[in-house]
């Protein structure tokens, strides 16, 4: 496994196209091809976006046909490049809109902010994962973020740059879903956290252990 492993994050560095697409779930790059067909509500500006778009689903839409990842910017963004450049920035999400591109923080921010913007009641958040680390060519490979949102008193997980344009759920909480994220990506998660921000969050607010989980 672990070999595998290793070989996916080579080929994630090395920048073969035609091979990225078909990385499996343990590598950084999404899943499959994704159908260029795919029907979404499309919009001029991203302020247009938020007048027609209503739903998780109305941004999913549009990020299973336009989104795709920088493997340049994802590096640049790994835990060891930012410990150098801490002022590195996240894409705002009318850059995003523009850019179609960039990494899982950028599109994670994406979805929450936009979300707020169109259907505050639906609560979104940010899902931070901690992996365990990965280090390749000098970069540690780490943390993985995803956005959510609370529909019926359930809650549901969407803006994953490995699956775009996905909306996982219903689960009854986070930690359900991570027990299954984990299966699905063959990586072990220490722990995750929910929060209202991507940026740096203070050391007193707490992450919820994997290892303190009980069967």
């Amino acid at each position: 496994m672990f070999k595998g492993l290793l070989f996916s994050l080579v080929l994630f560095l090395t920048g073969f196209a035609g091979v990225l697409h078909s990385a499996g779930p343990s590598s950084e790059m999404p899943e499959g091809a994704r159908a260029s067909s795919t029907a979404f509500k499309a919009a001029d500006s991203y302020e247009h976006a938020l007048q027609i778009w209503k739903t998780p689903e109305d941004i999913s839409a549009w990020v299973s046909a336009n989104f795709s990842c920088d493997t340049d910017r994802a590096m640049r963004l790994s835990e060891t490049q930012r410990a150098k450049d801490k002022d590195f920035p996240i894409y705002t999400p009318s850059q995003f809109f523009a850019t179609k591109g960039g990494v899982c923080v950028d599109l994670s921010r994406f979805g929450v902010e936009t979300l707020k913007s169109i259907d505050p009641q639906s609560d979104p958040k940010y899902l931070m994962i901690e992996f365990a680390p990965i280090h390749v060519a000098g970069n540690t490979l780490r943390f993985h973020w995803l956005a959510c949102f609370r529909r019926d008193g359930q809650t549901y997980f969407f803006a994953d740059s490995k699956r775009p344009g996905h909306i996982a759920g219903p689960y009854k909480d986070a930690a359900e879903f991570i027990r299954e994220y984990e299966q699905y990506r063959s990586r072990k998660i220490l722990a995750f956290r929910e929060a209202e921000s991507y940026k740096k969050q203070q050391r007193t607010q707490a992450w919820k252990l994997r290892t303190s989980e009980k069967p």
